[in-house]
């Protein structure tokens, strides 16, 4: 017999993942830089949502300017691409390991001693779960808020029109705590991916990525319930 290729001698799990490593070393490197993307818009949306609270005129008039410039539809594309691509490889790249070792795995648990550091491990555990929530609640969020435009002034009352069934409200929570979830893990895990976590910052990155977090996931929760309950008029009163 003759010598083994490269990869005759190793099982098929090893097999596939050496196959697919480059692939798969650019899918991730896509995932966490439109991660991190989408942590940047999510920032500036959580501001300007939280001015419907203590400015709605300055809201309305944010909203309109921003209506009204010429290149919003490619950002907005650029983002609905990011937010899909993210969650979608994301998603199927979890499909691909399980398949490539099997179904039964080791349970992922933190070597780090803390309760955040279990919090961090169970956020990577359930990251597929959180994932595809937020690819669920992304066509219900564009479709009650973006493909159907509200008119200028109105931006605040077609919000809290959204908000007004109760699984509505139950939803956008749910999102909001998705987020966190998922931010607590995927904002270290992100900067791993593109080679920028080192011992020297990996300390900062990971606490700042676990505040940044929950600022961001309980900042979305709190506010649908703020707005909800806020009513349904332009004053706030249903």
């Amino acid at each position: 017999m003759g010598e083994p290729g490269p990869t005759e001698s190793l099982p098929p799990a090893a097999a596939l993942i050496g196959r697919w490593r480059w692939p798969a070393r650019l899918v991730s490197l896509w995932v966490s830089a439109a991660g991190l993307a989408l942590v940047i818009f999510l920032g500036f949306h959580l501001l300007n949502l939280a001015l419907a609270l203590v400015d709605p005129a300055g809201f309305e008039n944010t909203a309109t300017a921003l209506h009204g410039l010429i290149w919003l539809p490619l950002v907005e594309v650029g983002l609905a691409v990011a937010a899909l691509t993210h969650l979608g490889l994301g998603l199927a790249r979890v499909v691909v390991h399980r398949r490539a070792v099997g179904t039964v795995a080791p349970a992922r648990v933190s070597r780090r001693l803390g309760q955040a550091e279990q919090l961090a491990a169970l956020a990577a555990r359930l990251a597929p779960w959180s994932g595809g929530l937020l690819l669920l609640f992304l066509p219900v969020h564009l479709a009650q808020l973006r493909w159907y435009r509200p008119p200028a002034g109105e931006e605040l009352v077609t919000l809290r029109l959204a908000l007004a069934a109760p699984w509505a409200v139950g939803l956008y929570v749910l999102a909001g705590l998705a987020v966190a979830l998922h931010l607590f893990h995927g904002l270290e895990s992100a900067h791993r991916s593109l080679g920028w976590l080192d011992s020297a910052n990996g300390l900062r990155i990971r606490w700042t990525g676990r505040g940044l977090a929950l600022v961001l996931g309980g900042g979305f929760a709190l506010l649908a319930l703020a707005l909800r309950l806020g009513g349904t008029g332009p004053g706030g009163v249903g």
